[in-house]
């Protein structure tokens, strides 16, 4: 158990006396692997009550999870209420990372490549934050997460759909902010550049090496410094901070 200063949920100090701090009902989404995992186990090794969705298989060893198509809402829907039964109340920390990519030239892609990928990334990604809320109104606190990509923010050929779906969540975060700020409730978006995972890995080594050199950090991000990001912005440090794009790649966007 860790104990820290007394904060309300909002993130304003109100006793400055040690007390300890009880676990959050957690649910990320997409927390089966890559970032989402790490995003998972982050949250757990922290002590907190986490759960994650997935689509099919099991949940990775260690780790509760509920199953979730987050493109249908009676699924979303569905899965919340077992999370809550699973939690013991409602979820507190919403971290919204499911995703997909179908990528094509702009003359190339499909209407359904391009609706696929919203549907998933950007419209699911409003599905659990619609039903995440009904929670958080009534205990006037929560915290949302919304994980992007870089890409949503300054674009990349072949992903027209991924890149809007990803600048979608900046609108999505602004707009829940402008509606429940007041209610305790904060949503910030995580924008994640080129990360090591199991996709990078599989890289041609020419491509690999002209993404490292557009990188002024010179290398990718492990997925544990993206989890950090999203921990310090569900935690009682970030309660002031809301409606927020926090890039995590590296300097390869520069903020934009």
């Amino acid at each position: 158990m860790r104990t820290s200063p007394r904060y309300d949920y909002g993130g304003a100090v109100t006793d400055t006396t040690q007390r300890t701090e009880q676990p959050r009902a957690v649910l990320v989404t997409g927390g089966n692997r890559g970032i989402g995992l790490a995003i998972a186990r982050g949250f757990a090794e922290a002590g907190d009550d986490v759960l994650i969705t997935y689509r099919s298989g099991e949940p990775p060893e260690g780790l509760r999870g509920v199953r979730a198509d987050v493109t249908d809402a009676a699924s979303v829907d569905a899965a919340f209420d077992e999370a809550e039964q699973l939690l013991g109340r409602p979820v507190e920390v919403l971290v919204a990372n499911a995703g997909v990519t179908k990528d094509g030239l702009l003359m190339r892609m499909s209407d359904e490549d391009f609706e696929a990928v919203l549907g998933t990334n950007l419209t699911g990604a409003f599905r659990c934050a619609r039903r995440a809320v009904k929670g958080m109104i009534r205990a006037r606190r929560g915290r949302i997460v919304l994980v992007s990509s870089v890409v949503g923010l300054y674009g990349s050929p072949g992903q027209a759909n991924y890149a809007s779906s990803k600048a979608g969540l900046v609108g999505l975060a602004r707009s829940i902010t402008r509606e429940l700020g007041g209610r305790g409730i904060t949503a910030n978006v995580v924008a994640p550049g080129y990360i090591d995972t199991e996709m990078t890995a599989a890289l041609p080594k020419d491509r690999k090496q002209a993404y490292l050199q557009a990188i002024p950090a010179g290398r990718f991000a492990a997925p544990e410094e993206v989890a950090g990001v999203v921990r310090w912005l569900a935690g009682p440090d970030a309660g002031y901070v809301s409606g927020a794009v926090i890039p995590v790649d590296g300097g390869l966007g520069m903020g934009h």
